[in-house]
């Protein structure tokens, strides 16, 4: 598959001069001004930048959380301005797996079920579905906890789980936010190294942090700084 960046690799996200304003004239915003930023398939990408650089709307408009003021944005080659909620909705439960610092696991259903429910929404038979989460439990190393409630889980257990669930439709995209940021340091490093595995497996990560060190970690680091990329740095 070639592709207009002159590569083979195909590319998951392209955005070209993606802004986002909130409120309007003299209370006007601007939160992004003019985001230029390709990931391809199989990077690992941090993005990184401190409170009020834009990072956070960033990442709403990469998970098709919101949409740009202004710009193009496209996800696995599927523009994604002007779409309904509706059609967002399919493009996040197809394409995009999220992580998020919270876990945001449902407290009264099962580990299993919690894993089982992107692909509840996507249709997969009852059989399919349980047997697909069970294999993603074993792959995130929590197969023994498939039964039990989030309750019962330690932290690093809890985001092992929403990892597992964030696999469940085969996304092309992993879209983890601050993943670490409700762990200890031993926990956060095993988290940490759960994601480069599954980078080395193949998957397209990318990792909002506002940690210098975890950022690091990753192929290649994009800075925010005032709504624009300001550093760019290493190579998938």
């Amino acid at each position: 598959m070639k592709t207009t960046n002159g590569s083979s690799t195909p590319i998951i996200i392209r955005t070209e001069g993606l802004t986002k304003v909130y409120g309007a004239n003299g209370a006007a915003v601007h939160a992004l001004r003019g985001i230029d930023l390709t990931v391809e398939k199989g990077e690992f990408v941090a993005l990184i930048g401190p409170s009020g650089s834009g990072k956070s709307t960033l990442m709403a408009i990469l998970g098709c959380l919101d949409l740009p003021t202004a710009g193009t944005y496209a996800i696995d080659g599927h523009p994604v301005q002007g779409l309904s909620g509706r059609e967002l909705a399919r493009i996040r439960n197809e394409k995009i797996g999220f992580v998020f610092q919270s876990y945001n696991l449902l407290p009264k259903a099962s580990i299993v079920r919690n894993v089982e429910l992107p692909m509840l929404y996507a249709g997969v038979g009852r059989k399919e579905r349980r047997e697909r989460a069970l294999a993603l439990l074993e792959k995130v190393g929590i197969a023994d906890k498939a039964d039990k409630l989030p309750a019962t889980l330690s932290g690093g257990q809890k985001q092992r789980v929403a990892v597992a669930r964030a696999l469940a439709n085969e996304p092309s995209l992993l879209l983890a936010d601050e993943p670490t940021g409700a762990l200890d340091s031993k926990t956060g490093a095993e988290v940490l190294d759960l994601f480069r595995e599954l980078h080395s497996q193949g998957h397209t990560l990318l990792l909002v942090t506002h940690d210098p060190t975890i950022a690091a970690l990753a192929g290649r680091r994009v800075e925010i700084r005032d709504g624009l990329i300001a550093v760019t740095e290493g190579v998938a």
